[in-house]
This record gives structure tokens, sequence and C-alpha cells, in this order.
């Protein structure tokens, strides 16, 4: 059975919710090929944690958040980088590994594929966010072409390579969503709270139909959630903090639907098949993955982009949908075993080429 040398995101420590939906990616993935009788070993940032998957934590300074910094930004690595400290470890470890998979969205492991013995898979977990990071996917891309991964067509269509893109989708343990048939009044936003998040346009939308939301997540950008604050004063929210999965479910069932706002192209969008695996139906932005994964006007409502007042519309229309139909798309097409079978052809796919 293969054994595979995970990189996580260098943004932060897994469980801290700092690396966004790659974090959910990572325990899921390495959960169901570790059930399989793969041997995994995850690189990570000291302090990371996952559940029953080892973890090799590597002390350094974090790297800044690729989405938080403009287009033309220049490659930077700050003195005993995490992300290079990792990569080291991964260089003098190779030898035990028959691939190493980075989830790193970050120009060094991409730069440094050529340089190591094992192949290396990339998967990507973000859309376009720099010149200098689509230039170097962009020759990654050319010169391994199996070798780079995504979660949807509208994420790889960000790219000038997303011909050679694996559609990956993504997936979540659905033994831990409990089905909740009955919500009450409040609704649910879920994510980062960063400005390309867009949480401002919910707030603005229950602001004008009275409705409760309750925010969860971590607080990314501490000014922008105090503005948000500062410009609704007096808006129905209730910010619930970041929460572990079990706790996070229990909530997210009690509400009648999800707030899905993003300002820029969301690669897929993980919360939205947590919400649909507790029967929560699902309004967003019809932008990036959330447009991929909503069923509009059967598993939820999709919104022109940038909109409060489709917003509006929808919150008035979501006792329509029926949350039974929610949480059979997610059984349907959003399962470990499913995930694991398109990340298993494509490593195969990957291994073959290298030994051709």
């Amino acid at each position: 059975m293969l054994k595979l040398l995970f990189i996580s995101t260098p943004v932060g420590a897994l469980g801290t919710g700092q690396g966004g939906g790659v974090e959910l990616t990572i325990q899921n993935l390495a959960q169901e090929l570790q059930k399989r009788g793969y041997i995994i070993e995850v690189v990570a940032p000291v302090g990371s944690v996952l559940q029953d998957i080892p973890v090799t934590g590597i002390p350094g300074n974090l790297q800044i958040a690729v989405q938080t910094q403009g287009r033309d930004i220049p490659i930077c690595l700050s003195s005993n980088s995490v992300l290079g400290n990792m990569l080291d470890y991964c260089r003098q470890v190779q030898h035990k590994y028959d691939l190493i998979v980075n989830f790193a969205f970050d120009w060094l492991p991409f730069y440094l594929t050529p340089f190591f013995d094992c192949p290396i898979a990339h998967f990507i977990s973000m859309g376009s966010m720099s010149v200098a990071l689509d230039e170097i996917m962009s020759q990654i891309a050319r010169d391994y072409p199996q070798n780079i991964g995504v979660y949807t067509k509208s994420q790889a269509d960000t790219f000038p390579f997303a011909d050679s893109c694996q559609i990956l989708s993504s997936a979540i343990d659905l033994s831990l969503y409990q089905f909740s048939p009955h919500p009450e009044k409040s609704l649910a936003w879920l994510g980062r709270i960063a400005p390309e998040k867009a949480l401002e346009d919910a707030v603005a939308a229950v602001n004008l139909t009275g409705t409760p939301l309750k925010i969860y997540g971590k607080i990314q950008d501490p000014d922008y959630w105090q503005q948000i604050q500062q410009d609704f004063p007096d808006a129905p929210i209730e910010y619930k903090g970041f929460l572990a999965t079990q706790d996070l479910q229990q909530e997210l069932g009690k509400c009648r639907a999800l707030l899905m706002t993003p300002r820029w192209i969301e690669a897929f969008g993980n919360v939205a098949i947590e919400a649909l695996a507790c029967g929560v139906p699902v309004i967003s932005y019809a932008r990036g993955g959330p447009k991929e994964i909503v069923k509009d006007g059967v598993t939820g409502f999709l919104v022109e982009p940038d909109s409060i007042e489709g917003l509006v519309t929808a919150i008035n229309q979501i006792d329509l949908i029926n949350r039974q139909d929610c949480r059979q798309q997610a059984e349907t097409e959003y399962s470990l075993t499913s995930l694991g079978d398109r990340f298993c052809a494509w490593f195969n796919q990957i291994l073959e080429t290298q030994n051709q």
C-alpha cells in the first residue's frame, strides 16, 4: 500500500481554523486513506492537531496568507520560515514515501518540485491569487501535467493551466453531521472573517429582514470585524466563535439556512456541504465553488453576486426548500468514500506516469 507524506498549509496550525477549508480536506482525506491501509504522515506547523492522524509539527514563522496581499506581491520568505523548514524536513525523509501531497498554496513547494526525487502531487486550495504564483504553477503544470489537482472547474478556470487540472471536489465525514428537520428562526454564516468573504453583505441582508444571524468562524481580520459592528450597530447578529465539528454541526443544524457571500472565486466551500449534511439549505452568491454545489431552488438558492436584495428575497423564500433534499445531496455527492476514490485514482495516475 502507498506511503504518503502530506505537506500542510503554512499559514497556521491545523485545528486553529487559520488555514480555512483546506484543514478539513486534509483531515478527511487522511482519515479515508488511512482507513484503506495507506501510510500517512502530515507535516504541519507546530501545534497542529488532527484526529487519529500522525502529525509532525515543524517550528518556524508562519507564512502570510496570500489572499491578504495584492496580485503583484513579490515572493517573500521570512527568516526561520515554517514553510522552508517543512520542505527541508520533507526532503530529508522523502525516500520513505511513494508520493508527497502538497496542500501549501505557496510559491516555494512548486519551485522545488523538480529538485525532489519523490514525485509531488499539488492540490491547489484557492483560485488565482498572484502573478508570481500563477507563473510557477503554470510551469509545473506544463512539466508535470498530471500532478495538479483542484476542487472545482470554477476554481480551475481562474488559472491559465485550467485544462491540466484534475477536478477532485471535496467531502466530509457524514457520520459526524446529524440531520435536523426542525430549525429555529436564526440563519448562519460560517467561515474566516476576512474581507474576501464579504460578511458585511450577510449582515446587511439580515438587518433588512430582521432575521437573527449566528456567525461562526475564525476572526482573521479583527479590524474588518470591528468595522462591520460599527456599520451595523443594531443588526440582529451574534458571534459564536470558532467551533470544533461536533459542536458546530449541532449549532448549524438548528439554523434555517446558511448564507455564503464570497467576494472572490471561492475554490469550493466546505461549509456548504457541512450545512447540507445537517439538512440546512444554502443561500449563496452564484460565484465560484458554491455555484457548482447548490442546486438552485432544490437545496438552496443561488443569488446574483453582490446583490443584497437577492439575499433578502432568498431569505424570505427559504422555507420552500425541503431539508431532506439537502441531506440527500450531501450523502449522494460528498461522501468520504467518493473522495477517496477520486484521490486514489489521481495518485495512481501520477505514479504510473512517473514510472513510464
